[in-house]
C-alpha cells in the first residue's frame, strides 16, 4: 500500500491509507467506524443520497445504526468510481441480490492489482456462486479477500472485543487487512481458505433461523445445543464435498460464527427465525426486520444444490419444509431423533449410513 500520509498523522496507530467501503448497511457502517477510528481516510459509498446527506450532515446513519457516530475522516459519496479510484483497498458490503450487478456495473473503475476484499455472506442464486468467485469473474486483474466471523456489527460499534479472519491466497493481502482492521478491540486472523471461510459465513444464516425457531417454541438447552453442532456438522459436509476445508469449520469463521448466530437475537437471522416461531408469516417477520436476511435467500440455494449433489442435510430440508411448507419445527426435530444415530464428528468415522 501507498502512504498518503505520515505515521504521524494519526497518532501511533501507523500511516493514514485511503480505504474505500461500498454499501451503507450495518456492517458496512461498522467497518466504515473501526478504519475511521483507526485513522484511515474512509470513501464510503452508498446508493441513497439522502443516507449520504445525513452522514455528511449528523455523522450518523440512523436507519441501521441509530445513535453512532461515525468518528475520522469519513467521506460518505454516491460516487462509486470516485470511491474506488481514490482507494488503495475496497471493502465490499453489498448485499448478494446485487453484488454481481454493482461489480459489473463498475468493473473498469477497478485497478490492476487493487486489493478488493468481500464482506458480503451470501450465494448467486445462478450458478451457487459465491462472492469471491463474482469477484474474480468480474474484475479478475484484482487481489481478491473475504472477511468473515462472529461479528455482530451492532457489537462491533460499541468497540466490544471481537474477532474475524481474512482468507485470501496473496499473503500481502491477509497482512493489509490485519493492519487496516486490527485495534485494541478488533483482531484479524488469517486464513488461506477462501472458499471454507465464505461459504462457513453463508450456511451458518440458515441455521441461525433454526435455532431462533427452537428458542421462541422454549426448547431446552440441551435441544439447542444439539441443532447448533448437527448445524456444523451438516454444513462442514456440504462445503468440503465442495472443496473446503474441514478444518476451517473448527475456527472463528466456522463454529464460531456459528455460535454467535445461533445464539444471539442481535442475530437478524436468529430474529426471523423467533418471530416465525411466534406465529408471525414468514413475509411479515423480514419486512418487520427492515433490513435482509441472507438465510431466507441462501436456504433455498442450499436446499437445491444439496439435492443436486446428494448430500444429507435434513435440517436444511426440515427448515424448508417450515417455511414453505407445512411442517413444524417440533416435527423436524422428532425426524432428527428418528434418524439413524451416526457418528458425532464429521470426517472421524467412515461414511457407511446417512445420518
Amino acid at each position: 500500500m501507498s502512504e498518503k500520509n505520515s505515521p504521524q498523522d494519526n497518532g501511533a496507530k501507523g500511516p493514514v491509507h485511503d480505504v474505500a467501503v461500498l454499501g451503507g448497511g450495518s456492517f458496512g457502517t461498522a467497518m466504515t467506524k473501526v478504519l475511521g477510528e483507526n485513522g484511515h481516510r474512509v470513501h464510503f459509498w452508498m446508493r441513497d443520497d439522502a443516507q449520504v446527506a445525513e452522514i455528511t450532515k449528523t455523522r450518523i446513519n440512523s436507519r441501521y445504526m441509530p445513535g453512532v457516530e461515525l468518528s475520522g475522516d469519513i467521506q460518505p459519496t454516491t460516487d462509486l468510481a470516485e470511491a474506488v479510484g481514490n482507494a488503495e483497498i475496497v471493502f465490499v458490503a453489498i448485499p448478494s441480490k446485487a453484488f454481481r450487478f454493482v461489480i459489473r456495473d463498475h468493473s473498469d473503475q477497478f485497478r490492476d492489482g487493487q486489493i478488493v476484499v468481500s464482506l458480503t455472506k451470501g450465494i448467486e442464486e445462478h450458478g451457487f456462486k459465491l462472492m469471491s468467485e463474482i469477484l474474480q469473474e468480474e474484475i479478475p486483474r484484482c487481489r481478491i479477500g473475504v472477511l468473515s466471523g462472529p461479528n455482530l456489527a451492532s457489537e462491533i460499534v460499541n468497540r466490544d472485543l471481537t474477532a474475524t479472519v481474512i482468507a485470501a491466497k496473496d499473503p500481502d493481502v491477509r497482512r493489509t487487512v490485519q493492519d487496516l482492521l486490527g485495534c485494541e478491540y478488533f483482531r484479524v486472523y488469517a486464513n488461506v481458505d477462501i472458499y471454507g471461510v465464505e461459504l462457513a459465513g453463508a450456511l451458518k444464516n440458515i441455521y441461525a433461523i433454526v435455532a431462533g425457531l427452537a428458542s421462541a417454541l422454549e426448547m431446552g438447552e440441551n435441544a439447542k445445543a444439539m441443532l447448533i453442532t448437527r448445524g456444523l456438522a451438516e454444513m462442514s459436509r456440504f462445503a468440503v464435498s465442495l472443496g473446503a476445508n474441514p478444518m476451517t469449520f473448527m475456527g472463528l469463521a466456522g463454529v464460531g460464527d456459528l455460535i454467535v448466530t445461533c445464539t444471539s437475537s442481535k442475530s437478524r437471522n436468529y430474529r426471523v427465525g423467533y418471530a416465525v416461531g411466534k406465529g408471525q408469516k414468514l413475509d411479515d417477520a423480514v419486512a418487520e426486520l427492515g433490513q435482509v436476511a441472507e438465510g431466507i435467500y441462501t436456504l433455498k440455494l442450499v436446499k437445491e444444490k444439496s439435492e443436486a449433489i446428494g448430500i444429507y442435510m435434513p435440517l436444511v430440508r426440515g427448515l424448508y419444509e417450515i417455511l414453505y411448507g407445512t411442517a413444524s419445527i417440533k416435527a423436524v426435530i422428532n425426524s432428527l431423533m428418528m434418524a439413524v444415530q451416526n457418528s458425532d464428528v464429521e470426517f472421524i468415522l467412515p461414511r457407511t449410513i446417512s445420518q
